[in-house]
């Protein structure tokens, strides 16, 4: 994966755990510190170390490490360091204090949730080869359950009468046989 492909997880990773105004900012050539920089809003501890314990489990996952982490147990605000980019979780009062929305204003916000599917539009001649050969495929296909519906009462009637004709036989047979055996005695 690409350096913009992880930071775009990490903030869909924060997303997940309900981490609130999440924004990924490109740096990439604007600053010397890293490429990507990620903050994200927590409301509690417990939150702020959901969603750091979330980032880095889906990153070892990809391959991913820390390089550092600051804010040890602070319950406030938490750094993480990936190199590339770095991921800051705090609370609303250390979000509105540091005010890092506003030393980075400078970069370009990126879009982390994944692109919905775009709804295809057709033309309506392409609409019109569709419906021809949906029907073409539907045509021969009820053309051979037809064929198959008609073709098993015929082989049925077939095996009836060649078994109809076989037991008249025998049955023929075993009489003309009785009768023989009468005369001869």
């Amino acid at each position: 994966m690409q350096n913009k492909e992880i930071v775009l997880l990490a903030a869909r990773c924060a997303d997940e755990k309900k981490a609130e105004n999440i924004k990924v900012l490109d740096l990439n050539g604007l600053s010397s510190l890293c490429d990507y920089i990620i903050l994200a809003t927590v409301t509690s501890k417990p939150h702020l170390e959901a969603v750091e314990d979330e980032i880095s489990t889906r990153l070892k996952q990809e391959g991913v490490y820390k390089l550092n982490r600051d804010g040890g147990e602070s319950m406030m605000w938490r750094v993480a360091d990936y190199g590339a980019f770095l991921v800051h979780i705090m609370t609303q009062e250390a979000r509105d204090f540091y005010a890092l929305d506003k030393i980075f204003s400078f970069g370009k916000e990126l879009d982390y949730k994944k692109p919905k599917a775009a709804k295809k539009t057709t033309s309506k001649a392409a609409k019109k080869t569709v419906k021809k050969a949906v029907k073409k495929v539907t045509q021969k296909t009820s053309a051979k359950a037809l064929a198959k519906k008609t073709a098993k009462p015929a082989v049925k009637k077939t095996a009836q009468k060649t078994a109809t004709k076989k037991s008249t036989k025998t049955t023929t047979k075993k009489a003309v046989k009785k009768t023989a055996k009468k005369a001869g005695k």
